[in-house]
């Protein structure tokens, strides 16, 4: 069985999603886990875009021992000395490299000819591999590049002492069947080619990620790139859980797997739902809350003869198994710990003294817990550190013929605390409008999404929100068996989040290179 190693990207084009935006620790969490789902190479990031985002870099290659770890770089000298600063304690580092190919790349964005394509690229891989013994080249735009022209870049990669070619559908705008063909020709036509593996990036522009992700691997590609859930610039990247779904399932069709611990796929793409507040769809693919859900009469009288007629993949093997917890108000600590433990948790002591006091606290609210509602609570933030603002607490006053009233105090990061009441259009709005007051911050709401995160009356609602003030924008995801509660809670951490974006977006030097 081939191997067919993944390159994860969430931590560098993922967070290029709009509204989003990770901090350090979000960043070394994210990794972490990574690490533990089995991902072989992790972008940590693009190093020249600032000093913070060295520093994140650093602060990961400290922490991750068990992956390759990358940053990107354009072709430029500053670029790749910022990677060789980022990266200098990383057990096993590679400099990634870009520079785009297709003519309308050529002549619209660089003013470069072929020739100056061929060289450019080639003297900064050259460069590169004076400092790292692994370089990845990418040529941005492959898919739209000349065949012909796309051998010869090929080829100057592999002469020039790349390990990886890395030839992306940067706009998602290859077919299938025509993505395939381009790897076959590469495969076929290239001298060398034996030398390096062989890699593909696709974005979903027209929904065809996955489906030509598979297709170059079919042809021969030895690396896949995606990011835990698609997310990404515009529609997204290929989503790295599908493709090591359709992999694992569709071995016999392939001939090729990953060594992905595929029990830690949920997981990790909730806590990446989590953290960069981008809720997961409920139709989305292996991962969606209702991938494994079965309501018409037919498939319900077929899953009950046998789960194998119209469930192919158990939620067992993503790790996401809904069965009751034995758990309760009465429930004492060290039972928690171990239903933690047999949930794929470790916290260390701090963290799970805060989450036992959360579930408390929810045992008081909800008679049945279930395993998402366990999920759920140890998804939201466990760390006690200082943020510009928290909810400490909220009073709503509402009747359908009353003008809706929210008063709220708001603990500050400097230990103050404030109180502001507000009315508005409905109770979320007077909310909203009360937390405005309180913090003096204003923000266009572009976006608010509800959903239960379990079933029944008292099931806890999950809220995310994306606020914009100006170019920047941050989401927030709230959780709580209380909707205004939960709307609150998502409100403030898209706020925290942005005033995070905005010091980041002013340190930042130039621009993030998409590819």
């Amino acid at each position: 069985m081939r191997k067919i190693y993944v390159f994860d990207t969430t931590l560098r084009d993922g967070e290029q999603s709009p509204g989003v935006s990770l901090t350090t620790e979000e960043k070394v969490e994210i990794a972490l886990q990574l690490q533990k789902l089995g991902i072989d190479r992790i972008e940590a990031g693009f190093a020249a875009a600032s000093p913070g985002e060295i520093e994140s870099i650093r602060a990961v290659s400290r922490q991750v021992k068990h992956a390759t770890l990358l940053s990107l770089a354009r072709c430029h000298m500053k670029d790749i000395d910022a990677v060789v600063e980022a990266l200098r304690e990383a057990e096993d580092p590679c400099l990634h490299l870009v520079l785009a190919t297709s003519p309308i790349h050529r002549e619209h964005k660089l003013h470069m000819d072929k020739a100056k394509i061929l060289e450019t690229a080639a003297s900064a891989i050259r460069y590169g591999r004076k400092f790292f013994s692994k370089v990845e080249f990418s040529a941005e735009d492959a898919s739209r590049t000349e065949i012909d022209f796309l051998c010869e870049v090929t080829k100057m990669a592999i002469d020039a002492g790349a390990s990886v070619v890395n030839l992306p559908d940067t706009v998602g705008f290859a077919t299938p069947e025509q993505f395939g063909n381009m790897f076959k020709t590469i495969k076929a036509s290239v001298p060398g080619i034996e030398k390096i593996q062989l890699s593909t990036h696709c974005h979903d522009d027209l929904g065809m990620a996955t489906a030509n992700t598979l297709a170059a691997i079919a042809n021969g590609v030895d690396q896949f790139e995606g990011t835990i859930n698609g997310i990404g610039e515009r529609a997204g990247n290929t989503c790295l859980e599908e493709v090591a779904l359709a992999l694992e399932t569709r071995s016999d069709y392939y001939g090729a797997k990953t060594s992905l611990n595929l029990s830690e796929i949920y997981r990790t793409s909730r806590m990446v739902s989590k953290l960069t507040g981008m809720s997961v769809p409920g139709n989305k693919a292996i991962v969606g809350a209702n991938a494994f859900a079965h309501e018409s009469g037919i498939h319900q009288d077929g899953m009950l003869k046998n789960r194998s007629t119209y469930e192919i993949i158990t939620p067992e093997t993503i790790g996401a198994s809904s069965s009751k917890l034995v758990l309760g108000k009465h429930s004492g600590r060290h039972a928690f710990k171990e239903k933690l433990i047999d949930l794929g948790y470790e916290l260390h002591e701090e963290q799970l003294n805060i989450a036992f006091a959360k579930f408390k606290v929810l045992a008081d609210r909800k008679k049945n817990i279930l395993s998402e509602d366990i999920r759920a609570l140890l998804d939201e933030n466990l760390a006690d550190g200082p943020k510009p603002f928290t909810l400490d607490n909220i009073q709503v006053s509402y009747g359908n013929k009353t003008m809706p009233t929210a008063a709220v105090r708001i603990m500050m990061e400097n230990g103050d605390v404030v109180e502001e009441a507000a009315v508005g259009n409905g109770s979320v709005d007077a909310v909203y409008q009360a937390i405005a007051k309180a913090t003096g911050i204003t923000a266009e709401l572009e976006d608010y999404t509800i959903h239960s995160v379990t079933q029944g009356t008292d099931a806890q609602g999950e809220v995310h929100v994306v606020l914009r003030q100006g170019e920047v924008s941050a989401s927030g995801r709230g959780v709580s068996t209380d909707i205004i509660e939960a709307s609150a809670k998502a409100y403030l951490e898209a706020m925290n989040r942005l005033i995070s974006r905005q010091d980041r977006e002013q340190r930042r030097e130039g621009n993030i290179v998409i590819y």
